[in-house]
């Protein structure tokens, strides 16, 4: 038997032999589900804020001639030789994509009854998956969608979008749907996803490597779509596909908490839960490449309206490339021994005016200590964000932050890690322009070409709990840092405006009505 003092009183929990086995299972040590009790207890601070990030302050804005230097950059990096990976987080089922079909199903009237469902009926056909339901409709009843619909059978329709025995649509991932209706027949979004891959991440050798982040339920249905099309589509776009996978970690899921601080069980064991997005950083951490970019499943669009993404998605590219050259340029100048004043300065000035790191102590540091100081600063991850002009879509956004070294860098918070009850940061979170679509390329590379542990550039206390009910019980749950949030806090980071029809998320079926889905 193991004892652990509980965190929040002087009682005792008691783990089992179960309880071990169960823990080393997972990858998950005794002294990890302590902290993460802790955690629970004590929560987490609200992070300081400096500003928002807006244009010309935080966010760069791109001219024409500034676009012309990246993207140069870009294609002379790819003919180089330079390695890529789109890495697209797919994990999740597209369950609340269609919150509205189930409530429909699961309602008292038979006939749509809001307005969101009346649209979804009013435009079915215009859907890219309505051929499919058509064909699951006259397999399951004999009568096509439009019958259904004059026998005022709706929730039949319904039931054959969602339900198992039709397209099961309630329970597959993003990835698996058809978002687009491409030259008579249509797309997934995993599809569109290699094809927009093959646009602007193809070497010289038309290699295009796309990593794919799934849960271990949908890695086989996701195989066999890529076997079914990649073939089809590297002959389309010219291009060699090396598709890879990977879960979420068991080692990353954390453990639920009773109201009281307990850990919460489930017949007999302990109860963890996945950790959100946040602990992708395990599979980000084990990518290999020059370049990564990081883009949500449901953010694609099909190919006669991608022009603006390719163009945007080769300005993130070559900008990062053409950063990170000057950043492993310093870092060599500072191992081998202490730059003169001058160029001290000079890289000062870098980090100020182009990775937007200030420090009011620096300018007074002497010389070794400044260049200490900038070292530590330079030699990290760093990324290039894509920020889009808020429109009132919900997510995070860009900021500039207080850190616990005294520095003020570039941050993308979420609205939970700001305090809204503080009037100035409440202002400054009105004052916001952007928000972030997820949009990102990546070095994680030193100047060396080792690769980063980026493990340890999270900042763990930027995780934050929630309140959730399990079988009508309120329990409390640990969300890790998010991947693009905490999980990247310490790393060095550039934001850039980039045009907003580059973001086309779908979070709802009626999402895909929107023009950014449908065929010119």
């Amino acid at each position: 038997m193991t004892r652990i003092d509980h965190p929040l009183n002087t009682t005792i929990m008691t783990l089992d032999s179960k309880d071990i086995e169960f823990l080393d299972k997972k990858g998950i040590s005794e002294e990890q589900l302590r902290e993460q009790l802790e955690m629970i207890r004590t929560g987490f601070p609200y992070l300081r804020l400096e500003a928002a990030a807006t244009p010309g302050h935080g966010i760069s804005e791109i001219n024409a001639e500034m676009a012309l230097g990246a993207l140069s950059c870009w294609e002379t990096f790819l003919q180089q030789g330079g390695k890529v990976i789109k890495m697209v987080p797919a994990s999740g089922a597209a369950s609340r994509m269609f919150k509205d079909i189930f409530a429909f199903i699961n309602g008292k009237t038979e006939k749509p009854d809001t307005d969101f469902i009346r649209l979804f009926f009013d435009k079915i056909e215009k859907f890219a998956f309505f051929p499919s339901l058509n064909s699951a409709c006259v397999s399951l009843y004999g009568k096509s969608v439009a019958t259904l619909m004059d026998e005022k059978k709706y929730k039949d329709v319904a039931r054959a979008l969602i339900e198992s025995d039709g397209l099961d649509y309630g329970r597959l991932p993003k990835a698996l749907l058809e978002f687009h209706k491409v030259q008579g027949r249509s797309r997934t979004a995993l599809e569109e996803h290699l094809a927009e891959g093959a646009q602007y991440a193809a070497g010289r050798d038309r290699k295009v490597h796309v990593h794919f982040t799934l849960s271990d339920f949908h890695l086989p249905l996701a195989r066999i779509k890529v076997e079914e099309t990649s073939g089809h589509l590297g002959h389309y776009y010219n291009a060699d596909y090396d598709i890879t996978y990977s879960v979420q970690k068991p080692s990353t899921d954390t453990i639920a908490a009773n109201l009281d601080g307990t850990p919460c069980r489930e017949d007999g064991h302990l109860f963890f839960r996945p950790g959100g997005h946040g602990a992708l950083i395990e599979n980000l951490n084990d990518l290999d490449a020059d370049v990564i970019f990081i883009k949500n499943i449901d953010n694609v669009v099909g190919d006669d309206r991608r022009e603006s993404t390719i163009h945007y998605k080769k300005v993130l590219g070559g900008t990062l490339v053409a950063v990170k050259q000057r950043i492993d340029q310093y870092c060599r100048l500072l191992r081998a021994g202490v730059p003169d004043e001058n160029k001290l300065d000079e890289m000062l000035h870098f980090l100020r005016s182009v990775l937007c790191i200030t420090h009011d102590g620096a300018d007074d540091m002497d010389t070794a200590g400044k260049a200490a100081y900038i070292f530590s600063k330079l030699n990290r991850p760093l990324r290039v964000c894509g920020m889009v002009r808020n429109s009132g879509e919900p997510g995070g956004g860009p900021f500039l932050v207080h850190n616990q070294d005294g520095t003020v860098s570039p941050q993308i918070l979420e609205s939970t890690q700001i305090n809204h009850a503080n009037p100035d940061d409440e202002k400054i979170f009105r004052g916001a322009t952007h928000f972030n679509p997820v949009d990102l390329a990546v070095a994680t590379r030193d100047f060396e070409g080792h690769k980063f542990n980026l493990p340890d550039f999270v900042d763990m206390s930027t995780c934050f709990i929630s309140e959730k009910s399990r079988d009508g019980v309120e329990i409390k749950a640990l969300e890790l840092p998010g991947l693009w949030n905490g999980a990247m806090s310490d790393w060095n980071t550039i934001f850039i405006e980039v045009a907003a029809e580059t973001f086309n998320p779908v979070k709802t079926v009626n999402d895909l009505l929107r023009p950014a889905h449908q065929p010119l």
